[in-house]
């Protein structure tokens, strides 16, 4: 793929002092395991290796992706630094649920190591959702204004903490998370000045229209997962008659350009405003085996892709 930030250089969105962004889409566009069904969540489905997804990966001339979860790529920053680059990919960050809302909980501890890990591998994005602290995203407890106050101040020091290393902390409003619903991404918008990840998929299933979101705080959205979804399935799960994992392992995310999202509109949308920063592919999966070779959730991976290369114009200027 013609202008891909090179392996080895993640930060390619970032330009050199007096340099300026690169503004080809197809420069920023990067992979997550997740898409291969690859998840933090205990029972999730079947779990591809590590090989498998990266190779794929980068046979879809992918140049980047996320981390994955814990395990997923060696702990150690320089020898997670070699795999990827050892599939000619770059790191773009990493996902990160931590509990914000308990007073007697810590979160930096967790953020630090993450921190670390995105240093030595020269990622500059961490992704963070407001975890429950329990397992799964299936249930939520009702937080209460000094649950809100204790989140949100956590939320800022974060943020501070990693700006200080060279890192944009972005929040990430997630099913089963703190932050789920429309009122609550509000809160997180007036209640400070915290990047957002502008995930598609879980901002509809959630209640909130991404497109609209982009509109109304284009200048809060730090980094993209860009996920297509199947409006009725998430208003199932949203309503409680569906679980979010039996969802998702029934279809609840399709394909780019197959879904209710309107991808389409919120691309073109995003780059007007001005937004230079990654377009993480998302389309979360349930596994029940092993796919044969060149089957599975590559296939999928390649439809979206094709999708969202349509979408840059011809003729557009590399950077």
């Amino acid at each position: 793929m013609t202008g891909q930030p090179t392996a080895g250089q993640p930060t390619a969105v970032q330009p050199t002092p007096g340099q300026p962004a690169p503004t080809r889409l197809r420069a920023r566009i990067a992979a997550a395991p997740i898409s291969w069904g690859v998840c933090e969540v205990p029972g999730w489905g079947h779990q591809l290796s590590a090989g498998r997804v990266l190779a794929e990966m980068a046979g879809l001339g992918l140049a980047a992706t996320e981390f994955g979860p814990d395990g997923f790529l060696p702990a150690d920053p320089p020898e997670r630094a070699a795999t990827l680059r050892s599939y000619g990919l770059a790191a773009v960050g990493g996902f990160v649920p931590v509990v914000l809302h308990e007073p007697g909980h810590d979160p930096l501890p967790a953020v630090r190591t993450a921190l670390r890990a995105l240093a030595g591998c020269g990622a500059r994005t961490l992704v963070l959702a407001a975890a429950t602290g329990r397992d799964g995203y299936e249930q939520r407890p009702a937080l209460d204004a000094a649950g809100w106050h204790t989140l949100l101040a956590n939320l800022a020091g974060i943020v501070a903490l990693a700006a200080a290393e060279g890192v944009t902390a972005a929040l990430h409003p997630h099913i089963g998370t703190m932050v789920e619903r429309p009122e609550e991404v509000r809160r997180v918008l007036d209640g400070g000045d915290a990047p957002l990840c502008l995930d598609t998929g879980h901002l509809l299933a959630g209640g909130t229209d991404p497109v609209d979101l982009a509109r109304r705080a284009a200048d809060r959205i730090a980094h993209v997962h860009l996920k297509d979804v199947d409006a009725g399935a998430a208003a199932r799960v949203r309503s409680g008659e569906v679980g979010y994992a039996a969802a998702v392992a029934a279809g609840l995310y399709r394909p780019l350009g197959q879904g209710d999202v309107d991808i389409a509109v919120l691309v073109p949308l995003l780059e007007r405003s001005g937004y230079r920063g990654w377009y993480v592919m998302e389309q979360d999966t349930v596994l029940t085996g092993e796919p044969a070779p060149g089957t599975g959730p590559v296939a999928d991976v390649r439809t979206g892709l094709d999708y969202l290369l349509a979408l840059e114009p011809e003729g557009t200027p590399a950077g």
